[in-house]
Formats: C-alpha cells, sequence, structure tokens
C-alpha cells in the first residue's frame, strides 16, 4: 500500500488530479504535446490543455476503473469524508512507524483506505476532500501524498479553531450591521476596530464618484449586507441606521468643521472661563467706556455677540464708536484653542445651524459683548464730516456695558418711532447713512436687495427672507467703517494687516444696462464682470466698496483673519512689536484652503435645501426672471426666483429668453439626493 516512488511518466487514457483554477478535478489524458497534456473531464466540462507539471497521478487503478465514465459534480459531491475515518487512515499509516519518515501513498490507494472503493467516483471526492480543508494528509513536491507529522496537525486545529471563532465573531458583527435599528454610538462601540473601518469604508464608499463604485473597498462589505452596487442604495441603508445625515453636505466629510473642537477639553474651557474674571495683561491701560449707552443688533438666534454701537457727542461733532469683542485676551497665540481656531479658519452656517471656530461656550459667554456686563473690547471712535468722510477717529482697547441686546426689528422700530430718551440709533443711522452715500459718490456698488435663505425645521426646510431694514443696513457700513478705519491706521502706521481688495473692473455701459431691468438681472449683468476679492498683507483699493483700504476686523469670534487684525492692532497701541509681514502672510495663506472649503460647503447645503424645497412643490409653477446662462451649451441657467427671493441654478430646456425676461418656470426633475434639477421655462 505504501508508495516508494510514482511514475513521473503520464500514458494514454491515465487518470489524473489536477486543480483547474483553484477547482479539484481527475481528467483523463487524451494526448501530450510537449509540456502540455490534453485532458477530458467529467460533465458538461470542454477538454483542457494543462501543463504536466500541474497533473498528479493517481496511482494503480484496474482497466475497468480507468476506462469508466469520469463523473459529474453531483455525484462527486454524493460522497461525504467523515474527520472520524480520516483520523483512522492517519494513524492506520502512522502507526507502525518507527523513525522519523512518514509514509507517502497514492491517491487510488488512499481512496481505498477512505473508501473501500477505488472507482472515479470516490478518486475525485477524495481528490476534492484533499485539497479542501483538511489536516490529515499534503501533496508533496514529486506529487505524492504524505500523512502530516503530529505536531503539524495541531497546528492545523489550532488554525482552524481560530478561523472558526473569526467565522462566528464576524458572523455576529454582520448581524449587528443587518439590523434594522439604529446603529448609536452604544451599538457602534460592538464593533471590533476591523469592521468598524469597514463601516467607514461604506462612509466613503457614499461621496465617492459612482463610476468608481465597484473599485471602492468598502465592496465587500456591500456584498456581505445584499446591498446592490448601488448607492443610492446603500445611502437608504445607511440613512435608515443613522449613520448618515441625508441633508448633510458631502464635501463636510473630512472637512476642518467634520471633528469636534476642543470643547471636548473641559479643562481648557473652564481654564479660560475662570481666567476672565481675573486681570489680564493690557486690561490696566483699557480706557472705561462703560457710559457709554452701547446698543448690540443681531438676529434673535444669534448667541455670538461679536459687535456693539454707540453714540457719542465730542468735539466737532458727534462721534461713532463700534466696539468689537476682544477675544485676544484670552485665546494665547499658537495655544491649543488658537490651533483649532486657525484650522478652521472661519465659523461655518449651514441651514442646521453653526459650526463655530470658537467653542460655543466660549463664544457666547466671555467672547461675547453681553448686554448688562463689563466686557472687554476693541473700539474704534470715528468722526465724519458733512459729506460722509472720515475726519478724525481713535482705536484703542475698552471696557464697554452694552445696555441694549437688541433684535433688528428692535432697531428698526426705535430707528423709525426715535422715542424720546432713545434718539441714539436713529442718529447713527442718519450717520451711517450720510457715510454710504459717500462711498457711492466714489464708486461703490450696492446690491442691497432681500435675500433667501433656508433653515432646517423639524418639518423640513423653513425659508427666511431678510429685507435690507434700516438696522441691517446701519450695521452693515458701521463694520466697512471701522474696516476704513483700521486699514488707514495699517496704512499710515506701514503695519501688516489682512488687507481686503478688490481689482477694478469694467462695468457695463449705461446704455447696456438701461436694456436690462431694474432689479436681480441687473445685478447679475454687474456682478459677472467684478473681480474676485483678494486678502494680502499691504493695502489696497476694494473696487466695490469704494475704498482705497479695507481691513475685515469686526468678527474675531467667527474669522480668524480678523483675530490677526486685532493682535496686530493691541499690539500697535501697546507699542510693543507687531508681526512681520511674512509671517502673518504665511497665517493668512494657512487659511485659505478651510476658506475655499467653507464656501463649497455653505454652497451645497443652500443648493440642496433649495431643492428639497422644490421637491416639496414640485407641481407649483414659479415666476421667475432670467438673469443668464452659466453654460449655454449644457443649458445651465441662473434665474432668480422673487418668491425666494433667492437665485436658482438649474438645467433648463423650452425657449432661449434674454436677461431680465419674466417666464414662468417648471420643475421638470429634481433630486436633492444627486443633487439634479432640471428645469422648463416658458
Amino acid at each position: 500500500m505504501i508508495a516508494s516512488a510514482l511514475a513521473s511518466d503520464f500514458q494514454t487514457d491515465a487518470i489524473v488530479g489536477v486543480l483547474l483554477k483553484g477547482q479539484p478535478l481527475i481528467g483523463r489524458l487524451l494526448s501530450c504535446k510537449g509540456s502540455k497534456a490534453v485532458l477530458a473531464f467529467g460533465g458538461q466540462r470542454r477538454d483542457q490543455e494543462i501543463p504536466l507539471r500541474e497533473l498528479v497521478p493517481c496511482g494503480e487503478l484496474s482497466d475497468s476503473v480507468r476506462r469508466s465514465v469520469l463523473p459529474t459534480p453531483d455525484q462527486v459531491q454524493s460522497i461525504v469524508l467523515s474527520p472520524r475515518v480520516s483520523a483512522e487512515a492517519w494513524w492506520l499509516l502512522v502507526s507502525d512507524v518507527t523513525d522519523d519518515t512518514l509514509p507517502c501513498i497514492s491517491l487510488s490507494d488512499l481512496t481505498d483506505l477512505l473508501v473501500g472503493r477505488p472507482d472515479l467516483i470516490a478518486l475525485a471526492a477524495v481528490w476534492s476532500w484533499l485539497n479542501g480543508p483538511q489536516i490529515w494528509f499534503r501533496l508533496r513536491r514529486d506529487r505524492t501524498l504524505q500523512a502530516r507529522p503530529l505536531n503539524e496537525i495541531r497546528q492545523q486545529r489550532l488554525k482552524q479553531r481560530r478561523e472558526h471563532l473569526q467565522r462566528e465573531h464576524d458572523l455576529r458583527q454582520l448581524a449587528l450591521l443587518q439590523e434594522s435599528a439604529p446603529l448609536t454610538e452604544q451599538r457602534r462601540e460592538l464593533l471590533d476596530p476591523t469592521w468598524s473601518d469597514r463601516l467607514d469604508q461604506l462612509l466613503e464608499l457614499v461621496h465617492g464618484p459612482e463610476a468608481d463604485l465597484g473599485e471602492m473597498p468598502g465592496l465587500g462589505l456591500l456584498q456581505l449586507l445584499g446591498l446592490p452596487p448601488d448607492r443610492k442604495a446603500l445611502k437608504t441603508w445607511l440613512v435608515a441606521r443613522e449613520l448618515l445625515d441625508p441633508h448633510q453636505p458631502s464635501a463636510l466629510r473630512g472637512s476642518a468643521w467634520s471633528s469636534q473642537l476642543p470643547e471636548a477639553n473641559a479643562e481648557i474651557i473652564d481654564e479660560l472661563l475662570a481666567r476672565a474674571a481675573d486681570s489680564c495683561s493690557g486690561d490696566d491701560t483699557r480706557v472705561d467706556l462703560t457710559a457709554q449707552r452701547v446698543y448690540t443688533l443681531d438676529d434673535s438666534s444669534t448667541k455670538e455677540i461679536d459687535d456693539g454701537l454707540a453714540l457719542e457727542p465730542g468735539d466737532g461733532g458727534p462721534w461713532i464708536w463700534i466696539h468689537i469683542a476682544d477675544p485676544a485676551r484670552l485665546i494665547e497665540p499658537d495655544s491649543p484653542l488658537d490651533r483649532e481656531a486657525r484650522r478652521r479658519a472661519t465659523s461655518l452656517y449651514l441651514a442646521n445651524g453653526v459650526l463655530p471656530m470658537l467653542p460655543l461656550k466660549l463664544a457666547t459667554e466671555i467672547f461675547s459683548l453681553r448686554a448688562g456686563q463689563r466686557c472687554p473690547a476693541l473700539s474704534v471712535g470715528v468722526l465724519l464730516d458733512d459729506e460722509g468722510a472720515v475726519v478724525a477717529s481713535s482705536c484703542q482697547r475698552s471696557w464697554v456695558q452694552p445696555r441694549y441686546r437688541l433684535t433688528y426689528e428692535d432697531g428698526d422700530e426705535l430707528i423709525e418711532l426715535v422715542p424720546p430718551g432713545d434718539e441714539d440709533l436713529a442718529q447713527l443711522s442718519a450717520l451711517l447713512k450720510r457715510r454710504f452715500n459717500w462711498r457711492q459718490r466714489r464708486g461703490a456698488i450696492n446690491f442691497e436687495r432681500q435675500e433667501g435663505r433656508f433653515r432646517r425645521g423639524a418639518a423640513g426646510p423653513e425659508l427666511q427672507v431678510i429685507d435690507p431694514s434700516p438696522a441691517r443696513v446701519m450695521v452693515s457700513e458701521a463694520m466697512l467703517l471701522m474696516g476704513a478705519a483700521v486699514a488707514e491706521i495699517g496704512r499710515r502706521e506701514g503695519m501688516a494687516l489682512p488687507y481686503r481688495s478688490q481689482p477694478p473692473a469694467e462695468l457695463p455701459s449705461a446704455q447696456e444696462l438701461a436694456e436690462i431691468p431694474e432689479g436681480p438681472a441687473r445685478d447679475a449683468a454687474v456682478k459677472r464682470c467684478l473681480s474676485r476679492g483678494l486678502q494680502g498683507t499691504s493695502p489696497m483699493p476694494h473696487f466695490s466698496l469704494g475704498l482705497e483700504a479695507y481691513v475685515q476686523a469686526t468678527s474675531p469670534i467667527r474669522r480668524y483673519a480678523d483675530l490677526l487684525a486685532h493682535r496686530q492692532l493691541i499690539a500697535w497701541i501697546e507699542q510693543r512689536s507687531v508681526m512681520s509681514e511674512p509671517l502673518l502672510r504665511e497665517q493668512l495663506d494657512s487659511l485659505e484652503d478651510p476658506l475655499r472649503q467653507s464656501i463649497q460647503i455653505s454652497r451645497e447645503d443652500q443648493r440642496h435645501w433649495q431643492q428639497v424645497w422644490l421637491e416639496q412643490h414640485r407641481d407649483q409653477q414659479w415666476s421667475v426672471q432670467f438673469l443668464r446662462w452659466l453654460r449655454p451649451q449644457d443649458r445651465l441657467a441662473l434665474v432668480h426666483v422673487p418668491d425666494l427671493a433667492m437665485d436658482l441654478v438649474g438645467y433648463a430646456d423650452g425657449e432661449d429668453p434674454a436677461p431680465g425676461q419674466l417666464l414662468t418656470m417648471t420643475v421638470l426633475h429634481v433630486d436633492p439626493d444627486r443633487a439634479e434639477l432640471k428645469l422648463r421655462f416658458q
């Protein structure tokens, strides 16, 4: 039974074992062609050419067995070898061995030992079993079979046990994902790191390009979950398990705002909250302006109050005071909080709320100008002449105590009614209107019109239309006034600041504009000519603002560049060395990517909610004003929807309208999940 050696030459009609594309089969040798043999197989398989080196001889077989019909796959599967018989066969071979030489055996002899009959069906079944997960025998290089040593069998058993446990574990992990219940944070902790990574791959998969869906790493898990290779089906699955917000902008994932703020580090928050009540560097030189009647005006939902206005009589006339919150008092440069703020560059405002640059617990408390409390501020006072030009200005660190926390609606009433004892806002509004007219005479371009934005409500999108009311226009002009005053300080002192500028533009002629109706269409024609705003470290004119130089310095809680401007001004006020121009430029350059991302995310967010709104009102016809073609060859159009007070982009069917033409718009197709919108104009 034990074979000493097996012949290496193959004869016609020999039965051999082979692995064909990983599948163990037995075949009959029909002929040899050089280094290859032509084999016939049972069932419906065609004859195949196989390299001779891949053939395994079956050993001696009777002529009747060798010439019998080759078995079909169903016949082979009818024979199942039990683990007990396999172990007994192995023991029978090795029990009489007295040295370290392990016995070899042919496939036909092993078949006789295991099955009791060496016919071709049994032979094929044993060959298939040998190439499966059995642990008792191995195929040697000389194409003979050999019993495995005991220590190797033990290792194989241990390996199989581990693999079995891993399969059981994987099935439990898969079952957790297959449950239709939300996959809460607590349940996600039940996933091991490998399965957690696989789940993250699915989240990456849903945001990737459709064309690459079949090549992404998460495809294997997609198949295990029984999901088709379709991004919409995957998105539905993720939303059902609360792993994905269907309304979250895809660009938000992986951005600076996708991770938690250091608000999780309670020690930093608590330390700054405690320090706020203590004396800090520069506090002893602050000017006390708490006697001023300071107004803060914001939307009712705004929590971070970073600016306030006051009017103060003085030599030459009333002074306009713009007070800005002073977070630089507590945020040390290059501290963990500062680095995170620089990484974000700006607060991100979405329909669902704000993703802040600074922790809200700080931004809404010790960093804000809170009514009735003494607050640190950076204050700029400005005196205007009768034309609206700046005659004098002052910039200093201060203490202020806002008296009124007003909404814009409250401010509009005070400006309109001018109640006795509360005339300051009306006077501020008149002074800043004078300043607005001054800028207009110097070429400033005004786009103050209604603006619509969508907010996310409990039942879906809610439309918020913002009017350029007197209070809003007043605050906006005050912020521009402070920016101009700060820029003038920087120009006069030769100080590097984050200046905003805009190159001159050649606007449409008066005749060209006269052909376009006044309103959004004419605004669109002008905006199309304007150059993109620039940020640098040297003063340059800002074309559309009508200013020789301008610095944004009014939102240090929300914009990191404004915080840098404050640090430069504070160093100048305290007669310390300011940041060098190269270092400031390096810091500003680091803000470009997150600022670009913030614009992309915000636009995607509003565009999505536009489409959700239109999907909910898809049967409605809309009166719109055509603005212009964005890509005429693709018929991608920009229109203004007065009912929504916003511009809308979509693919248009129908007539070719002229700018300013009033049309009726019908929604042909809208799919917010795929960001698809097709319109028809009539």
